[in-house]
């Protein structure tokens, strides 16, 4: 194989000796030189729980959530899941058909050529590591609020707010981090394994003891459950609604880690794309109980630990942990601690292994492409991550707590970027395919298009209203608000770096390491044989 065929390593490091014999027993390389047969479906679905991070997502979403929708908070995540749901469903044929530790990127390359293939990596990569930096920051937060919770001492809290101590610790944070990602994927499964069940363990505890306390008029503003919360149709305006599926695709957000590890997954054509599907099919009852809990036992008013109350929204689990689980609420900040920190970890795997595949096809830098000689895992596009992630941290903790927040508003518009392209890539990949079968129709064609539409849409209206200041923390540049300025430049960057990678490595634009194709239609091919 030649450097210019499709799949052609691009520095790429290959085992030897002993490092060959180690791969072995986990099922050999993949073409990238990852270790191949490592992750079964309960470990990849594992990892996709952990890297959506259930316990911290929802604490800091279902807050603002309440203020948009009120009672339909459910609702809301049921209309939020299906556009996930259908996307997921267009990545399991892509991950069928092109099993790629790329993904999106190399799907989309696939699809509709280098150009938009590179613009989809980009922005995989830009928006797990401006989560990287924040689950960092959510850690060192809830560190020093679990030893003050223990220790009964309120002021080692108020630690967290010190900018060096903060930085000091988020960079140790970051640092085990990526050790442990650095290490091979088995030390991953198994640290998550006891992580994410201890939050979700928690979590179904906190849920079920709400609604007991409801139910037995402890409540703070108790609501019998009611079947309408889960109607969609009863939010008041479209911008409400918008604004909320917004906040319910950021909690989902993750799923796709399944994906990015499917050169390592036993059974990479099938494995990944049901990790996917059970991954956000447990999400989803997981916060579907929780919002039920949380509504009957508190309400949404704005009242003391009302979900509307903007003073408890920043984590709502906390205010609400001790009136429910009493002297065991400091578990709950175990949990959230546990959430931020395993998906800190967890998520390094999806910019490393999508940068590794853009540097294996020559769409960056060869170094890109290594690969640990001893644990076979993106050492360097890790280390990069890693120090990207840091130093965007470290800046932004400095500049203003605010910006840091906008930078995670920011966030809804890339998640809908890439994914409303891969969702696209997914129904012109398979052109020729929609209508051999029923369950082309739905799976190759309908499905991914009405989730890449419903994307699409959102993506445009978030840009919009981010224009308004207001949208984010008021901050704002020549009267544009600073959420707008923040998505736009990101994608300006991505554009002038993707210009500059076409002027240094020319093969990957021409097609020559990653070419478009299309499968053809089996239904006509057998009917010619005829």
């Amino acid at each position: 194989m030649t450097a210019s065929e499709p799949g052609a390593p691009a520095g790429g490091t290959s085992a030897t000796g002993a490092s060959a014999a180690g791969a072995a027993t986990t099922g050999g390389l993949s073409p990238k030189g990852l270790s191949a047969g490592t992750i079964g479906l309960i470990g990849a679905i594992v990892i996709g729980i952990s890297c959506i991070a259930p316990a911290y997502t929802f604490t800091a979403a279902v807050g603002p959530t309440a203020s948009v929708v009120g009672a339909q908070i459910p609702a809301i995540v049921l209309v939020g899941f299906i556009p996930m749901l259908l996307v997921a469903f267009g990545y399991r044929e892509l991950n069928n058909r092109m099993p790629d530790a790329g993904t999106s990127f190399t799907w989309a390359s696939r699809a509709f050529g280098p150009w938009v293939g590179w613009m989809a990596g980009w922005g995989l990569v830009v928006a797990t590591i401006l989560v990287l930096s924040n689950l960092a920051g959510v850690a060192v937060d809830f560190l020093f609020l679990l030893i003050s919770q223990i220790s009964g001492n309120p002021d080692i809290a108020d630690l967290a707010s010190n900018t060096v101590i903060n930085i000091a610790v988020c960079l140790l944070f970051m640092l085990a981090a990526t050790w442990i990602s650095y290490r091979d994927m088995q030390t991953t499964q198994k640290l998550q394994y006891f992580l994410v069940g201890f939050q979700v363990l928690v979590l179904v505890f906190f849920a079920v003891a709400a609604i007991v306390e409801a139910v037995n008029g402890q409540g703070f503003d108790y609501r019998p459950f009611d079947i309408g919360w889960f109607n969609p149709f009863a939010v008041t305006s479209f911008s409400a609604f918008a604004a909320g599926l917004s906040l319910s695709i950021f909690i989902f957000w993750g799923w796709d880690v399944t994906l990015t590890m499917n050169e390592e997954t036993k059974d990479p054509e099938k494995t990944p794309g049901r990790a996917a599907t059970l991954t956000v099919i447990t999400i989803v009852s997981l916060y579907l109980l929780l919002a039920v809990a949380m509504i009957m036992f508190a309400g949404v008013g704005t009242g003391r630990l009302g979900l509307g109350n903007e003073d408890i929204q920043e984590n709502v689990f906390f205010h609400l942990s001790g009136p429910i689980l009493g002297p065991l609420a400091f578990l709950v900040s175990l949990a959230v601690l546990t959430s931020s920190a395993s998906s800190l970890q967890s998520t390094f795997v999806g910019p490393a292994r999508t940068l590794l595949s853009m540097g294996h096809y020559g769409a960056l830098p060869p170094a890109f492409a290594k690969v640990s000689p001893r644990f076979f895992t993106p050492g360097y596009a890790t280390i990069v991550s890693a120090i990207v992630a840091s130093a965007f941290y470290a800046v932004m903790r400095v500049v203003s707590e605010n910006t840091l927040w906008d930078t995670i508003l920011t966030l809804g518009m890339m998640i809908c970027f890439y994914y409303g392209i891969t969702a696209f890539a997914c129904v012109w990949y398979f052109r020729h395919q929609w209508f051999d079968s029923v369950r082309d129709v739905f799976f190759t064609f309908l499905f991914p298009l009405v989730g890449g539409v419903i994307l699409a849409i959102l993506f445009f209206t978030t840009l919009l209203d981010s224009m308004d200041p207001a949208y984010g923390s008021g901050a704002e540049v020549g009267g544009v608000g600073i959420v707008f300025v923040l998505g736009v430049l990101i994608i300006v960057i991505g554009i002038v770096l993707m210009i500059w990678q076409s002027i240094k490595r020319p093969a990957f634009f021409k097609g020559e390491t990653l070419g478009m194709d299309a499968p053809a239609s089996t239904r006509r091919l057998k009917e010619a044989a005829r």
